[in-house]
């Protein structure tokens, strides 16, 4: 029909898409946290993933507990935030 790559990427393949991006967008966000979290175990110094670990070893559940629901509403808030970039992007 004459369109030039950039008309069908801007007009069919990218609203084509957005479903399935979004979609992996949203697992993605929780492995995000998954694999930051799992590092900072490790090998770091400092983060939620230390407290988590540090807290462990002293016995303090209080500050693991702490952590853990930090990283939960996290978690949470970066998910809303991709439901509602779908519901912004995304025409059912």
């Amino acid at each position: 029909m004459g369109a030039s790559k950039f008309q069908i990427l801007r007009k069919l393949v990218l609203p084509g898409s957005a479903k399935t991006f979004i979609g992996t967008l949203k697992v993605d966000v929780g492995m995000a946290w998954i694999g930051s979290v799992m590092g900072e175990y490790m090998t770091s110094k400092a983060g939620l993933g230390y407290l988590i670990v540090y807290g462990g070893q002293v016995f303090k559940l209080a500050l693991v507990m702490a952590a853990t629901v930090v990283l939960c509403l996290l978690a949470t808030l970066m998910y809303l935030g991709v439901v509602l970039l779908e519901k912004l992007l995304v025409k059912n």
